[in-house]
């Protein structure tokens, strides 16, 4: 299926980077790009397309503000390309194909243009595409303000990881056992996997996560709530025995503020075992 695409950006090396990659999909026919919203309505009033690559934050509108300019029968499949994750949970709201982080990976740009064409050429998914339209037009005041509420809620309870790969993934904070560090990149660990993350460790620690989480060593941070003991190691460092029996070793550096906060969460018992 041909999909005439239209990029919607406010900033020229964003539409140009993304047209390079798009030339790697023939199924792809870019009919125009525009740099704000009042000039993405122009070009679709005049040449429709069905597929739309739509920045989120633009001066004056926003890429939102385009989905109520869908009319009728006319719904084109739209995919968010936006440089901030924390929209995410609004763009799934409005029934978005996917939401992609910049800059653009391959790969990520080939998953959300398959699940264009998939939705594109479903009956029932072109209904969902209306749906879109219908979402956004009865949102009233107190309906945003409670998305926004919601938005929040998710974003205070999960960590949200965005890897190049794989879709935009919430993560639970209760859920994460430790994350540590592999060069550039966080190595998120839970019971069931290993996600992994672009990020700064200490960045993480002093803007991300929450209380729960402390740094035992220059590269590796534990969740609390998962360490069930602490092992003695010469030199005041320890191990840190995790719920899964991980074995983590804390440095001395760290060791009097883990040790500090088990006890504070713990109670007395806890601290029997560590004295």
């Amino acid at each position: 299926m041909q999909l005439k695409t239209l990029i919607v950006d406010d900033e020229y090396s964003a539409i140009e980077g993304l047209m390079i990659r798009l030339e790697s999909f023939p199924q792809i026919d870019v009919i125009g790009h525009a740099n704000s919203v009042d000039d993405a309505v122009s070009i679709i009033n005049k040449t429709q397309p069905n597929l739309i690559f739509l920045d989120i934050e633009m001066p004056e509108k926003s890429g939102f503000e385009l989905v109520k300019y869908f009319i009728g029968n006319y719904c084109p499949a739209v995919i968010f390309v936006t440089a901030f994750h924390q929209h995410a949970v609004q763009a799934f709201e409005v029934k978005a194909v996917d939401y992609l982080l910049k800059p653009v990976k391959l790969q990520r740009l080939a998953e959300a243009i398959e699940r264009a064409s998939e939705r594109l050429s479903s009956v029932v998914n072109k209904q969902q595409l209306l749906e879109m339209r219908e979402s956004y037009l009865n949102a009233q005041q107190p309906r945003l303000t409670n998305s926004t509420k919601i938005e929040t809620l998710v974003e205070a309870n999960n960590l949200i990881i965005q890897d190049g790969r794989n879709p935009i993934q919430l993560v639970p904070y209760n859920d994460i056992l430790c994350i540590d560090a592999a060069g550039d990149y966080m190595c998120v660990h839970t019971q069931q996997e290993t996600f992994v993350m672009r990020a700064r460790m200490k960045s993480l620690e002093k803007d991300t996560l929450p209380a729960d989480f402390v740094r035992i060593h220059k590269s590796a941070i534990v969740n609390l709530k998962h360490v069930k003991r602490l092992e003695p190691l010469r030199n005041s460092e320890y191990n840190a025995i995790l719920k899964n029996d991980k074995s983590m070793k804390v440095s001395r550096t760290y060791s009097k503020e883990l040790k500090s906060r088990l006890l504070k969460n713990s109670g007395y018992l806890l601290s029997q075992s560590l004295n």
